[in-house]
Order: C-alpha cells, then sequence, then structure tokens
C-alpha cells in the first residue's frame, strides 16, 4: 500500500509500502503487476529468462518496479503472485517463499499442461498440490477467473453497481484476508470459495469461468454453487 503517515510516539512515521514478488511476467503477471504499480504498490517481478529481458516492462511500471530472478522476487515480496502454470515436480523456490502468502493464478489447462491423473479424478486441485509443493507457504487461488487485460479496464470503486467480483479460495483465512484486500485495492468484490478443496468450482468451463465479465458478488456466489464436478476418464 501507499506509504501512510502514522502517529507514533507524538511523531509522524511513513509506513512501508508493500512491495508484490511476482514470478511470471506473461500476460497474468505483467497485468498484475499494471494493476499493482498503480494502485500504489512496489512490485519486483520475474520469468524464466533473466531480469535483462524485462527491460521494456520495467521501463513501462515505472520506479516502483524492477526485475529480478525467481528467487530474488520471492525473497522480496511481502507476498507473492506464482503467475505460471503449476509443473508436477516443483519449480518454485521453496525457501525464500517460506512463512508467506502466495496467491496462485493458475488454471489447469490439459493442452498446456498434459494429464494431472489427481486433478483429472477429482482427488487433489491443481491449488492443493501447490500447496503441497510450498508446505511452509500459504496458498490461496487468486484472479483464475478474470482475464487479464480486464483488471485495469473493468475495476470499479466500491459501492459501483457496475462493480464486479473475483473469489478467492485458501486454508489460510489470513490468505483469503490479503487476497480480498488486494482485490478492493485493484477494484473488485470478494466471494470466500475456501479452502483450496473447493477451488475446482471457478475451473476452465464452469459456471463462474463462462460468466467472468459480468457476475457481482451474488451472481458470482451463485455461480459457485452451480459448479457441477468434472471428471476426466
Amino acid at each position: 500500500m501507499r506509504a501512510n503517515s502514522i502517529s507514533h510516539q507524538g511523531f509522524a512515521v511513513e509506513a512501508p509500502v508493500t512491495t508484490i514478488g511476482i514470478i511470471g511476467a506473461g500476460e497474468v503477471g505483467s497485468q498484475i503487476a499494471r494493476a499493482a504499480v498503480a494502485n500504489g504498490y512496489k512490485v519486483v517481478i520475474a520469468n524464466s529468462r533473466g531480469p535483462e529481458t524485462l527491460e521494456e516492462l520495467i521501463d513501462e511500471l515505472g520506479p516502483a518496479a524492477s526485475a529480478a530472478y525467481a528467487a530474488e522476487a520471492a525473497a522480496s515480496g511481502d507476498f507473492a503472485v506464482i503467475a505460471v502454470p503449476l509443473k508436477l515436480v516443483n519449480d518454485m523456490p521453496v525457501a525464500e517463499l517460506a512463512g508467506k502468502v502466495v496467491l496462485d493464478t493458475n488454471n489447469y489447462m490439459i493442452w498446456r499442461d498434459g494429464h494431472f491423473p489427481m486433478v483429472d479424478s477429482g482427488e487433489k486441485t491443481v491449488h492443493e498440490l501447490r500447496q503441497e509443493q510450498l508446505p511452509t507457504s500459504k496458498v490461496a487461488k487468486a484472479f483464475t477467473h478474470i482475464q487479464a487485460p480486464s483488471l485495469l479496464r473493468t475495476a470499479r470503486p466500491a459501492g459501483d453497481p457496475a462493480r464486479q467480483a473475483l473469489s478467492v479460495s485458501s486454508d489460510y483465512p489470513e490468505a483469503v484476508d490479503i487476497v480480498t484486500r488486494l482485490y478492493d485495492r485493484f477494484g473488485f468484490d470478494t466471494v470466500d470459495n475456501s479452502p483450496l478443496s473447493e477451488s475446482w468450482r471457478t475451473a476452465p468451463g464452469q459456471p463462474a469461468w463462462v460468466q467472468h465479465a459480468r457476475q457481482n458478488r451474488e451472481q458470482l456466489s451463485r455461480n459457485l454453487e452451480l459448479a457441477e464436478p468434472i471428471i476426466v476418464m
């Protein structure tokens, strides 16, 4: 958040700006970075090719943003965003993400990821798998049913009748709280769809996914209820 002047023993003290570590600089990661900077956050962002390849994006984002390697971005953030697909063999920096809230933006795409048997059978969600891979972090599913370019275009202030809602799922209430506050700053309402085992309700093809561009809090809640498990044989 922006530095705020707070009172401490009679003196004005500047509260620190929240830094978000973002792993993944594709469409989703880049757009979350744009929305974060526009709303007063600092960003440290990484991709798989090295920070020198992100010069154009950093120039666009301005002085509140910097590029780094994935482990450095993870370590720098007060909380982190993972904007890359899950792999069955973990490739995320576990130690640097330890103790932190981690927002997982991934969706399970068979055409891209191949088949994950435990997800196909309904035994686990991809977000539960991410939590298992990051056992010392607090994973929250976030930003999974909104098109990335819409983050800035569709943002609305609280109380606006056109304000859309996004869901969050986590096994940790403090992670839900961070996502809720982030959504609000970005211009969206929140529907809590916890725990992570329920995160399938916003998966591709489900009502909340199909109606992503036109649902407020009440409509999203209803669409989550309408979801039906999809078992891939």
